[in-house]
């Protein structure tokens, strides 16, 4: 599911073998005594490597663990680091190029769809696609506007849908915005064109302590720098266009009411305990310390950056007290530990009421396998109690009176806030969050969120007794990573949201290249030039390129009318090959598979772009009657396809959609016919419409403009921390396009500092060097990208570099930015 795979998809013992160093499945094992694991099977793999060959195909894997040259492979993939070397050497991998698995195609299709040109369209397919094409667009009604506020309708499917509420003590980076809002905002976007009934809601998370010791840091009072980030907020996502239906926030009176209310209810049921526990109080700071306020080590796995409710890397749940040598993040200090009367949520008590629930839910909805999971693993571990009040001020009070001085705790609080905001958007909320019965709820976030969401939040409502809407389809992302570290603010590391409108690149590419590698099934990374190859390639080359062409050739052939079309065999193939394409993209958006379902408009204008190029009516064009209709029907046909095109964009590029819809002077029915069932694609464009000015719809993005936009947010590493400086080496592997391999690169990163001669690192890089010149050979007889064959030609100078330190010899003059070891 999204991720890249390391070998084709077919691929069995024999042909690994092949390529055993360069394409290696799954290492693991102390490093020096790495052992290979067998293939991962993908779905769709079944039928040529099943369970039943297990055992010979272990064999195989064992044998070759003992050679020196798979060991060797390991060890370059490896660099000492473990399972976290492999993850990391293969997000920097591109998906692989053979014919069998593209990166074009989501690597869970057959192999025989995966490959355009192979899959076979029988006459009936092609028959039906003309005839579905021949009905156009009578009696299609126009979409209707959104008409607020948007309440459920008898015998339509209502969908509520959330995104994570984001903290408002700070600025979302990239990751936050694809983790949560951005992929809410695509599903609800297509939802709204499949003619459902959606209502989207976000807002910001304002209590707590993170948003006090904000305002302290910037002498302002919580509710000031809850206004000022809540409008910081609304401009990033404005933006980048995320179409809530209602954005709002946590500090109103719904809040209290609605928390208070849910609170009495659990109180009333006797599904809250009361307890004295022991908690962190940091004396330098004079106040208790709220849980994501201290770090430490994990009692569990030893993570050296626990929080003080989690830890990140096994996702365990901790209380403070717990952590070993723990620290007050705000002043570095070691808290001690203090007693305090406390309110928890009996989640043992509801732990039956929740297994039954969630059978339900997690069988007949669409939960994302990460979701599930997590959940699993905190039911394994038999649910505690769980604190829901905290010793602070900036919060919802508690009403109870032996508790006046306490504020909710956030994660008992903030899920709340999904009600109070719709509460907030319109006074009959209760049609929305009490009505399971006609609701479907979709719950959007980050992975770590999802205890809070599919345990906690669940148990507080099912414990007020109250008939509420509970989450049906809980969808959660992996983790996007920032080149190949973590996105930091203080240490100017990757790209926030309010820094993305600043590089001059539009929205709607930003939101395309996020949605390309949004961590569906593991954790994906953001890569400027990764991003600048994606542009280039796929949106100006592939889905550009052809649209621009068939809007073209009607106007300049055609004098902008859309000319008779007469279908051939061959036209119906192409239509029969796209409206299959259009059928798995709705197979796919309607189970949430945003990237998977994206890859399946890209191979739509692969198919258009070949089509032309085929048919060639720029020459037809000027011969005789019958090669001049020829010439029209490609033109028409194409024009069509681009129509469609722009309906399947608009929940990814919602301008870049309106953008072509208006320079074909697209009918408006169009949006809400194509989607309909499960897939309809209909001539729009018919005959004698005409087409307005075409013009390009994207731009290059230059290699000296990525390069200058890496160092202004590769932010800066302290002078005494050398160790975590790259070498040039190493910044070359890294920063080459995800279209291209990199055994050489890997090569290069592991012998990068080297110090006088070495014979046998010299001997690995002179094969290393050989290898790169072949590569940068090949690609300028291909005349590929200019920017890939930069950052290649950059790669193979470097490397020359190191082999001549290898060797003894002064390498050519150059400044040495990454300091020797």
């Amino acid at each position: 599911m999204g991720g890249h795979r390391s070998s084709a998809c077919t691929a069995t013992g024999p042909a690994l073998g092949s390529a055993a160093g360069k394409r290696i499945r799954g290492v693991q094992g102390p490093p020096g005594a790495p052992k290979l694991l067998g293939p991962k099977l993908e779905q769709g793999e079944h039928a040529i490597f099943n369970w039943g060959e297990r055992k010979s195909v272990k064999t195989w894997f064992d044998r070759g663990a003992v050679m020196h040259s798979f060991q060797s492979a390991a060890q370059k993939v490896l660099q000492g680091k473990g399972l976290q070397g492999m993850k990391s050497y293969m997000q920097r991998q591109p998906a692989p190029q053979s014919s069998q698995c593209r990166d074009t195609q989501p690597c869970n299709s057959s192999p025989a769809e995966g490959e355009e040109n192979e899959r076979m369209v029988s006459e009936e397919e092609m028959e039906a696609a003309a005839l579905t094409w021949s009905k156009g667009l009578n009696a299609c009604p126009a979409a209707a506007n959104r008409q607020h506020p948007i309440l459920p309708q008898e015998g339509k499917r209502n969908l509520l849908v959330t995104s994570a509420l984001p903290y408002v003590n700070n600025v979302p980076h990239l990751g936050n915005i694809i983790g949560c809002v951005l992929s809410a905002d695509v599903f609800c976007r297509y939802g709204r064109l499949r003619g459902w009934n959606v209502l989207f809601v976000c807002g910001t998370d304002e209590y707590g302590t993170a948003t006090e010791n904000k305002a302290r840091e910037e002498g302002l009072t919580p509710q000031q720098i809850c206004d000022k980030y809540h409008a910081i907020h609304s401009s990033i996502y404005k933006w980048f266009q995320i179409d809530f239906d209602f954005f709002g926030r946590t500090t109103t009176e719904k809040q209290t009411e609605i928390a208070q209310d849910i609170f009495w209810r659990l109180h009333k049921h006797a599904f809250l305990v009361e307890d004295t526990v022991e908690q962190l109080r940091c004396e330098n700071c004079q106040r208790f310390l709220a849980d994501r306020f201290v770090e430490g080590i994990c009692p569990h796995c030893s993570y050296p950056e626990a929080r003080g409710d989690q830890c990140d890397k096994c996702g365990r749940l901790i209380n403070a007290v717990e952590l070993r040598e723990p620290q007050c993040k705000v002043c570095r200090q070691t808290p001690v530990i203090r007693s305090s009367k406390h309110l928890f949520l009996d989640l043992p008590k509801l732990e039956t009421q929740l297994e039954q629930w969630l059978d339900k839910s997690t069988s007949s909805g669409d939960w994302t396998a990460n979701a599930k999971q997590i959940t699993r693993s905190w039911l394994r571990d038999g649910l505690k109690p769980r604190c829901i009040t905290r010793d602070l001020k900036w919060g919802t009070p508690v009403p109870h009176p032996d508790f006046k001085e306490k504020v909710f705790y956030v994660w008992f609080d903030a899920p709340i806030g999904y009600l109070s905001i719709t509460a907030n958007y319109t006074d009959k909320w209760e049609k929305w969050w009490k009505n399971p019965q006609q609701v479907e709820l979709y719950n959007f976030m980050a992975k770590d969120n999802v205890p809070f969401h599919s345990v906690v939040f669940p148990c507080s409502l099912l414990g007020a007794q109250d008939n509420y809407t509970l989450v049906n389809h809980l969808v959660a992302t992996e983790y996007l990573n920032y080149e190949d570290t973590k996105f930091s603010k203080s240490r100017g590391v990757g790209v926030f949201g309010d820094m993305a409108k600043d590089t001059n690149i539009p929205s709607d590419v930003w939101r395309f290249y996020l949605l390309y590698v949004r961590p569906e099934g593991q954790d994906s990374a953001f890569s400027w030039a990764d991003m600048a190859t994606k542009n280039n390639s796929e949106l100006l080359n592939n889905l550009g390129n052809f649209i621009n062409r068939a809007g073209m050739f009607v106007t300049k052939f055609f004098e902008s009318r859309v000319p008779a079309m007469e279908l051939q065999q061959e036209d119906k193939k192409l239509l029969a090959l796209v409206g299959w394409e259009l059928q798995q993209y709705i197979q796919l958006m309607d189970k949430v598979k945003i990237r998977d379902a994206l890859k399946h408009i890209l191979n739509i204008s692969r198919h258009g772009n070949q089509y032309i190029q085929v048919n060639e009516p720029w020459k037809k064009i000027k011969g005789g009657d019958t090669e001049r209709q020829r010439a029209g029907t490609v033109t028409g046909v194409s024009v069509n396809i681009a129509c469609l095109l722009s309906v399947m964009l608009l929940p990814y590029m919602p301008t870049v959609s309106q953008t072509i819809r208006d320079q074909l002077n697209a009918p408006q029915s169009c949006i809400n016919t194509m989607l309909q069932g499960t897939g309809t694609f209909v001539c729009t464009l018919s005959a004698g419409h005409h087409v307005g000015t075409v013009s390009p719809l994207f731009q290059k993005l230059e290699m000296d403009q990525i390069e200058a936009l890496k160092r202004r947010f590769g932010g800066q590493q302290p002078e005494d921390e050398p160790p975590k400086k790259k070498s040039t080496a190493q910044r070359a592997a890294s920063s080459q396009p995800a279209a291209v391999p990199a055994p050489a690169a890997a090569v290069a990163a592991e012998v990068a500092t080297v110090n006088g001669v070495d014979p046998e690192k010299a001997k690995q890089l002179t094969q290393a060097v050989a290898e790169q010149g072949e590569k940068v050979r090949a690609l300028k007889a291909q005349k590929a990208e200019k920017a890939v064959v930069t950052a290649e030609v950059a790669i193979l100078l470097d490397l020359k570099k190191q082999l001549a330190l290898a060797e003894g010899k002064s390498p050519e003059p150059a400044p040495q930015k990454g300091k020797k070891k």
